[in-house]
């Protein structure tokens, strides 16, 4: 007999700090936690704008630091892996994780390979790896991010690519979470108006499918809380998390990305992925997201660039299970719904975030990045497998449902 779970918990980064000028009190940080060096996960491109050293600069005089600078855009296993070992032979006291999504999820891998060794598959989620559970807390580990979009700095989870396998998969383990996330705007100003947009649409993509998964007394209790899977389902919290992000990525992702200097319109965003990502952590993604990883694995596309041309077709399969949600999503985003049947209503939700694709420059469909209609069907197959995404999506999807949102996407 089923007995639905009528408890729910929430679980996030121990601090977050927050607003302009945040970096400066990094340093203090380190220096009340007793680290005295620390290995700084980056890219090229942020050691190169200044970044670094606007971070290193906030060090004590004692303070050591080494850089890893290889991150990529959709770091693979074998980065991963080569992270984990030079954490391993640095042996530092903090792990800071530095840039985009990217760099901030290679840390928290290396953070968890430098305190517990083993192998990345052997944590990634099942069917795909192991899934084995972090053992214990991870080296000290600080988020800051300089896109607003992933929200990572405020998740649980690491998002690796399998090139080998064109696929990209999760490691989702409350260990993730990093003792300090420190989201300054400031560093955001010099992103490019396409990364702005895409890594937008991603924080917005976050915040829908938080606010529509399954309730948490959708799912069956667990006979243990230890159990409880990571992704509980939407909760009273995160539907105010995620309905807050909605609006403000709506009201200041078009200013962020014509004028990459309004700081108001960059903390606004900021802001709208923090609140975004904690939501979404607790209660859970959908079919967007699961879609998404065999397309950005086979074409190399950015993650949030993907997410939001599957997004709108996503919404519009979601909408007879969840009609009520959509609606107030077309409302918080500015469309008039009043007097309008619900199905009608949450087509305007969907109309919504295909008018912001637009006006923020992000190609028309699938098709713009190199999409054809003979690769929808190994898609589908691949996306099928992301149960731990498809199980909280509000409408249940079979491969041919899959296939159907694809092509709708194209």
């Amino acid at each position: 007999m089923f007995e639905p779970d009528r408890t729910w918990e929430y679980s996030t980064t121990d601090r977050i700090t927050f607003g302009p000028g945040a970096v400066t009190e990094l340093g203090a940080e380190l220096d009340s936690w007793g680290v005295e060096s620390v290995l700084i996960v980056t890219d090229e491109g942020i050691e190169d704008a200044g970044i670094v050293d606007a971070v290193v600069r906030t060090f004590s005089p004692g303070m050591s630091y080494e850089l890893f600078t290889a991150v990529e855009p959709d770091p693979s296993r074998e980065l991963f892996e080569r992270a984990g070992a030079v954490a391993t032979d640095v042996d530092p006291d903090a792990v800071i994780g530095l840039g985009g999504g990217s760099s901030i999820d290679v840390g928290k891998v290396a953070s968890v390979l430098h305190a517990h060794g083993g192998e990345v598959l052997e944590y990634v989620a099942p069917p795909i790896g192991e899934g084995t559970p972090v053992p214990g807390p991870t080296t000290p580990y600080v988020a800051v991010p300089t896109t607003a979009g992933t929200g990572s700095e405020a998740t649980s989870v690491a998002v690796v690519s399998l090139p080998e396998r064109k696929l990209k998969v999760g490691i989702s383990d409350r260990q993730l979470f990093p003792e300090l996330g420190l989201v300054d705007p400031t560093l955001m100003t010099s992103l490019p108006p396409s990364v702005t947009a895409a890594s937008g649409l991603d924080a917005l993509s976050h915040a829908i499918e938080g606010y529509t998964t399954r309730r948490y007394d959708a799912k069956a209790r667990p006979e243990t809380p230890a159990e409880r899977p990571d992704y509980g389902g939407a909760t009273p919290l995160s539907d105010v998390l995620c309905r807050h992000a909605i609006e403000l990525v709506s009201d200041n992702l078009r200013r962020a990305v014509n004028n990459g200097d309004d700081l108001d319109a960059r903390e606004g965003m900021a802001l709208g992925s923090l609140t975004a990502a904690i939501g979404f952590a607790n209660a859970g993604l959908g079919a967007a997201h699961a879609l998404a990883y065999p397309v950005a694995g086979e074409h190399h596309t950015p993650h949030g660039l993907t997410v939001a041309l599957l997004l709108p077709a996503v919404m519009r399969f979601n909408a007879t299970s969840a009609p009520e949600r959509y609606a107030e999503i077309a409302r918080l985003m500015g469309k008039h719904t009043e007097g309008l049947d619900r199905r009608t209503a949450a087509e305007k939700a969907a109309e919504a975030v295909d008018e912001l694709v637009a006006d923020v420059g992000l190609p028309d469909g699938l098709g713009a990045v190199g999409v054809s209609a003979d690769e929808l069907s190994t898609f589908a197959e691949e996306a099928s497998q992301l149960q731990r995404l498809l199980v909280g999506n509000p409408r249940r999807m079979d491969d041919s449902d899959i296939e159907a949102v694809y092509l709708e996407s194209l």
